[in-house]
């Protein structure tokens, strides 16, 4: 089969672990043998996401004393792309080594007209205390969101509409290569491909690449085994089957479940092909149809 894997920055970065590059290279590597595991047997395109990593570097460039201004979020959005394409194509193309590899900054185009650049609620980057959020917020113009965990920045998460690279993944797919592509959801360019402040969402990245390269799945993976229906509650479940329009994406936190289940719904609702969301240490099992929520047309599951 030819499989699209959106892979989450959460999986590289776990909750409360350090930035440290040692932490996240061994978190690719437990990444690398899973997918390297499923390439050995199918085609593999590879969306990763970013939200951990680009908000460091956000952090980062805008505390350099040296700079007038940090550096805008389409350029952090590329570097996170080379940072981590290096580290999942040196960790996959180890259990491959026959197999070649291609990692590639990615230009996906938006509208410079989208409602999402009024309306930020992409989060990215470390959590912040209460007093330190109010501080960002006044001195550099961030917005911020709570959760259980506590405030986090958030920006503009416009729509994908188009791929700026797609002839040439779809090349080197066509060539047995396997590509990662659309990194964090890929650098946001407007018409005349200017950079814009943003980060697109990487599931929505992976169904759209998903449809255009003919893939016959797409694997959202997460770092749990299943959606689950009523989530948090005594009649939390989990849900195993299900049609597209069975799954109502605005029922799931807008952070995290709610643009996985938009994706794999937007796919398979216009391929007719299946689609499936499940654990990253359970990608082999996700991807036979095992684990995981599957989502694909048909009658309404019992």
């Amino acid at each position: 089969m030819r499989i699209v894997i959106a892979l989450g920055g959460n999986a590289l970065l776990h909750r409360g672990e350090r930035a440290d590059a040692a932490t996240q290279i061994r978190n690719v590597a437990t990444a690398a043998e899973q997918i390297a595991r499923v390439a050995a047997r199918h085609q593999v395109l590879i969306v990763h996401g970013n939200g951990p990593q680009v908000g460091l570097l956000a952090e980062e460039s805008e505390r350099d004393p040296t700079l007038d201004r940090g550096y805008p979020l389409d350029t952090l959005v590329a570097e996170t792309q080379g940072m981590i394409g290096y580290w999942l194509a040196r960790g996959v193309g180890r259990r491959l080594p026959d197999t070649h590899v291609a990692a590639l900054i990615t230009q996906v185009r938006v509208d410079a007209a989208d409602p999402a650049f009024d309306r930020p609620e992409k989060p990215i980057g470390p959590y912040y205390p209460a007093a330190e959020a109010e501080r960002l917020a006044g001195q550099r113009g961030w917005t911020f969101t709570r959760d259980r965990h506590g405030m986090r920045r958030v920006v503009p998460s416009p729509r994908p509409i188009g791929i700026i690279e797609l002839p040439i993944i779809r090349r080197l797919l066509d060539d047995g290569c396997l590509v990662i592509a659309g990194g964090g959801g890929g650098a946001p360019v407007t018409a005349g491909q200017t950079g814009v402040e943003g980060v697109v969402d990487k599931d929505l990245v992976a169904a759209l690449l998903a449809e255009q390269v003919g893939a016959d799945l797409l694997a959202v993976l997460t770092d749990v085994p299943y959606v689950y229906a009523e989530y948090g509650t005594p009649r939390e479940h989990p849900i195993l089957h299900a049609a597209p329009g069975e799954l109502d994406a605005g029922s799931f936190a807008a952070g995290s479940m709610r643009p996985k289940i938009n994706a794999v719904c937007a796919f398979s609702g216009a391929t007719g092909r299946p689609s499936v969301i499940g654990a990253l240490d359970e990608l082999e099992a996700v991807v036979t149809g095992a684990r995981g929520t599957r989502i694909q047309p048909g009658p309404k599951s019992p």
